[in-house]
């Protein structure tokens, strides 16, 4: 349960449904947790190397805003069918294989996609369509392994340091992606490195990565088979209001972030000629460059404040993660549309405000994911996770880079086109990204009012299960 501490030793379980105790040392839940993280690290790489060489991309293809944003909107849909799939596969069967399976998958049709010729652009749409395979298979599961090895503050911590992958995988594409392309002379480069290194870290999880039993360090005793159907798992989830609303939360946070991660190095060069300074046309590497070491910088950043803010301000309020969450998303918005407005005029003003805005953002990710393993039992850890990012996704990223994309395409319609044109199309329609936000904020700051209430049913049913199957340490 969440008042427990886990032993300074490792985790010990026993079950009736294991024929010998599970057992984990503290070293080998570290490594654990190591090896998953450089798993979601290399998931967001591969993310966003595609924005990192956007615009070579259209060159090659000859494709307009709208069809780009249609290969991150391929992607996320796929990813978004599939992980309710994974999710409900993985609180009944062997995660480790399942995660195996998903990211060798997701290896091989991103390293098909790298040789995509320039007659066929559907190819390339349906391979990123693909990787969400391998993408719902991980990140549905991966979460609930690192809740079954650590609880309390320790569980806060290693999932803080798992979600940091987000901001700084995201940022290690862009700088990825456009010092590959800039060095061969070839987008396609660009896509072949993070399958490479997907496939030494599956031999890692292979290895290393244990099956832990769901629970195991909350002393949890179902059985991994759950003896619930799917519709009586989505009926608890959907009744759970803190769950709903945080997850449309999240969904704010991912259509911003996605909209912003996608289409933010593009908006950057096009404003290049804007504001006296020559607008270059080769390509985004160098807005690649720096708007990825501002996604790290940022990340890192706000992902270490979020789980310190966490820690400190829980002690008095049991209702404080999504205030953070809300205060994050409020104070994002403004930065974020004085960095939209400011583009104009300097560029120096708009990565500072998008540094701001990015950090704020990065505020919510792993108190986010914090929320959903405490107002959730383990044994619906997974599919939960998988709802949440279905929500997230088809409310999130899976539509906002296409709708900023087709936005973009009917405004600059209504006058000549004009480089300056080109540039404002996109301005007015990335403004859609701070009135997210703030809805977003909205929402947290009403999942507040729903979270003590909530916490404690999945605390005492967690207690239930306990006193039916007493569970001995091993």
């Amino acid at each position: 349960m969440e008042g427990q501490s886990s032993p300074p030793t490792g985790v010990s379980y026993s079950s009736e449904t294991a024929n010998a105790p599970f057992h984990i040392t503290r070293r080998r839940s570290y490594l654990v947790v190591a090896i998953l993280f450089l798993i979601n690290l290399l998931n967001y790489m591969d993310r966003s190397i595609i924005a990192g060489v956007l615009d070579g991309i259209q060159n090659y293809f000859k494709i307009n805003d709208a069809s780009a944003g249609l290969l991150q909107t391929v992607f996320i849909c796929s990813y978004m069918i599939l992980a309710p799939l994974f999710g409900y596969l993985g609180d009944r069967y062997n995660r480790k294989i399942l995660m195996s399976i998903g990211i060798l998958i997701w290896c091989a049709v991103t390293l098909a996609g790298s040789f995509i010729t320039k007659s066929y652009f559907w190819v390339l749409v349906f391979c990123r369509a693909l990787v969400g395979v391998g993408e719902a298979s991980y990140s549905t599961i991966a979460p609930t392994i690192i809740a079954d090895l650590f609880v309390d503050d320790a569980r806060t911590l290693m999932i803080s340091i798992f979600y940091i992958a987000i901001p700084v995988g995201s940022g290690l594409g862009y700088i990825l992606g456009s010092g590959v392309m800039r060095l061969s002379g070839n987008w396609h480069w660009s896509m072949r490195v993070t399958p490479c290194v997907g496939l030494v870290v599956v031999i890692l999880l292979i290895l290393f990565v244990p099956n832990p039993p769901r629970g195991a360090s909350e002393q949890h005793t179902d059985s991994p088979e759950s003896s619930t159907s799917l519709l009586q798992d989505l009926k608890y989830l959907f009744t759970n209001w803190s769950f709903v609303l945080s997850s449309f939360g999240t969904a704010a946070v991912t259509f911003t972030t996605g909209a912003l991660g996608f289409w933010a190095p593009i908006f950057l060069l096009r404003a290049q000629g804007t504001n006296g300074s020559p607008q270059r046309t080769v390509n985004t590497s160098q807005d690649s460059l720096i708007f990825g070491a501002i996604t790290c910088v940022t990340g890192i950043l706000g992902i270490g404040i979020g789980a310190v803010l966490s820690k400190h301000f829980k002690k008095k309020s049991p209702r404080a993660d999504p205030l953070i969450c809300a205060t994050g998303m409020l104070s994002s918005s403004l930065c974020l549309y004085l960095a939209i407005v400011l583009a104009k005029h300097s560029i120096a003003a708009t990565y500072v405000f998008i540094a701001l805005g990015e950090t704020l953002l990065a505020l919510n990710w792993a108190i986010i994911a914090d929320i959903l393993l405490y107002v959730i039992v383990p044994t619906r850890r997974s599919l939960a996770e998988a709802v949440q990012i279905t929500i997230c996704h088809v409310l999130g990223d899976a539509s906002s880079s296409y709708i900023i994309g087709s936005i973009s395409d009917a405004i600059r319609k209504t006058r000549p086109a004009s480089s300056f044109w080109k540039f404002v199309s996109l301005e007015h329609a990335f403004l859609l990204c701070p009135f997210i936000a703030v809805v977003g904020g909205a929402l947290f700051l009403w999942t507040a009012n729903h979270l003590e209430e909530d916490r404690l049913k999945a605390s005492q049913i967690n207690e239930d299960s306990m006193q039916v199957t007493p569970n001995p340490r091993g």
